[in-house]
């Protein structure tokens, strides 16, 4: 009969073991290895301590009473054993089983050994001595050597999927957008900053051909994935292709991208994936555009009053002419003009510039805006009969704290830019009082801001075209006005409620 029963024995642990190898959830396996060592070794409680790097911790425990847990937790925590040898820590849990609350006698000990490493024990508490036989001990053995490659699996596939929830964490959270291409191109995973640059859902766009979700409009830079396949790429895993262009998008305008294809290759150099990568690249486009805008701008710009300098000097020098007193001082009334149209131009992209840099520095102190705008109305009053500047402010508008020679530059930019686009009229600085801020609004009787360019008005370098044809300018004032208010905590804005003309309002905090 002995024959029989250990080889029902061994049926029962290859049983167990099949089913503790075929569970990857980490707590399940630790649950069933215990349960099954306790039942093998006829005991009444157990526990599992894992190792987790230099030390040992309570994995899972089954019949022990809280406070022996509470006891041991601590002292497992402070165990330092070699990756081979776990006798101390059986001697201590050995010695800790005579101090357990339910009167537990004996322990024994199994080390988990997975891949040459102790990665664990499972210790069973009995209340009664027992010898095993040589037998007994090779199946525990056997039993705990699978177990212990149960527990590493179930760490393995944990770890997996961490780090998958890691990666799909990090695509989507990713500000460029995301295409993982089959061998094939079809496309097997996108993110979500792809589908709000493409426009629609990733359930569209998932299993569709490549071609047909990245389209060009007109003729890229650069050759496309078709083109560079045909040649051969890749050739090597780290040969990534760059291509730039406008994507064409099925509900909305082409998009400026720069699309770059990583090969994801196999030992054998086979193709898995295609890691595409498509970022938007507008604001590199609008910032060559504004650069080109700049150049011709300040080129015309400073063409005009450096040539118009020339000019009158010039003719003053002439050596055959002869000039009264009037005409002298008209051409150096000129030449001043220009001149101070040069400097103000350089203060301008100085300032510009300084905001690019990290911003501008403010200089605060008490300002009285009332008698400021009072002041500057005066000094604009002498500039032109064409218009009437009036000053408005409620009498107990507050003194504020702020840079006094940066808000007469607002001011100024504002009076100059009403007197520049209004033929005539009056012009009215008006002021307000709220309980947590200030406002002060110019408005003129001009022609008025036209609706397409209201957004746009306070973005450096930008000039309507109607404006381009009548007026001289850098397109800088407003921006450096909207960037001195917002420098102080306020903003700045256009009040498009005005029947007529213009009115451009900027609030401070008090």
């Amino acid at each position: 009969m002995l024959p029989d029963f250990r080889v029902r024995q061994r049926d029962y642990l290859l049983e167990i073991t099949r089913l503790i190898t075929q569970e990857l959830d980490l707590e399940k396996v630790m649950a069933r290895i215990l349960r099954v060592s306790i039942e093998m070794l006829a005991g009444q409680a157990g526990l599992i301590a894992l190792k987790e790097e230099e030390t040992w911790r309570v994995a899972a425990a089954q019949g022990i009473a809280p406070a022996f847990l509470h006891y041991l937790e601590p002292l497992l925590a402070e165990e330092r054993t070699s990756e081979l040898d776990v006798r101390e820590l059986n001697r201590m849990l050995k010695s800790l089983t005579y101090t357990a609350s339910r009167g537990l006698l004996n322990g024994v000990g199994l080390p988990m050994v997975a891949h040459g490493q102790v990665i664990g024990v499972i210790f069973i508490f009995r209340n009664y001595p027992d010898l095993f036989s040589a037998n007994d001990k090779s199946l525990l053995r056997a039993f705990a050597d699978q177990a212990a490659i149960a527990v590493f699996n179930a760490r393995l596939y944990s770890q997996v999927r961490y780090e998958k929830q890691r990666l799909d964490a990090l695509l989507e959270a990713a500000a460029d957008g995301i295409l993982i291409l089959n061998a094939d191109h079809t496309v097997e995973r996108c993110n979500r900053a792809f589908e709000k640059l493409y426009g629609r859902s990733r359930q569209e766009i998932i299993g569709r051909p490549h071609a047909e979700i990245i389209r060009w409009t007109g003729n890229p830079q650069g050759m496309t994935l078709e083109e560079a396949e045909a040649g051969g790429w890749p050739l090597a895993p780290h040969v990534h292709l760059y291509v730039e262009g406008d994507l064409e998008r099925p509900d909305f305008p082409p998009l400026p991208v720069g699309v770059t294809y990583a090969p994801l290759l196999s030992p054998q150099g086979k193709l898995h994936n295609i890691i595409v990568t498509v970022r938007d690249i507008t604001h590199f486009r609008t910032a060559e555009e504004l650069k080109s805008t700049f150049i011709s701008i300040i080129s015309h710009e400073l063409r005009t009053p450096v040539a118009l300098i020339k000019g009158y000097a010039s003719t003053l020098r002439r050596d055959d002419a002869h000039w009264d007193r009037e005409v002298v001082n008209d051409s150096l009334a000129v030449i001043e003009e220009e001149a101070d149209r040069l400097s103000k131009m350089i203060d301008d992209l100085l300032d510009a510039s300084r905001l690019q840099a990290g911003g501008l520095s403010l200089n605060r102190s008490e300002v009285f805006l009332p008698a400021l705008a009072e002041q500057l109305a005066e000094r604009f009053r002498t500039q032109t009969d064409r218009h009437t500047l009036t000053v408005s402010f409620p009498e107990d508008f507050p003194v504020i704290y702020a840079d006094e020679g940066r808000l007469e530059q607002v001011l100024s930019n504002l009076i100059s830019n009403a007197i520049k686009y209004a033929p005539e009229g009056e012009i009215r600085i008006q002021g307000q009082v709220r309980p947590e801020q200030v406002i002060v609004c110019v408005s003129d009787e001009g022609p008025g801001i036209a609706p397409q360019d209201v957004p746009h008005i306070f973005d450096r370098f930008y000039r309507s075209p109607e404006t381009l044809r009548k007026t001289k300018g850098a397109g800088l004032g407003l921006y450096l006005t909207r960037a001195i208010v917002e420098a102080h905590g306020g903003r700045i804005w256009v009040d498009t409620g005005v029947s007529r003309g213009a009115r451009i309002c900027f609030s401070l905090p008090r």
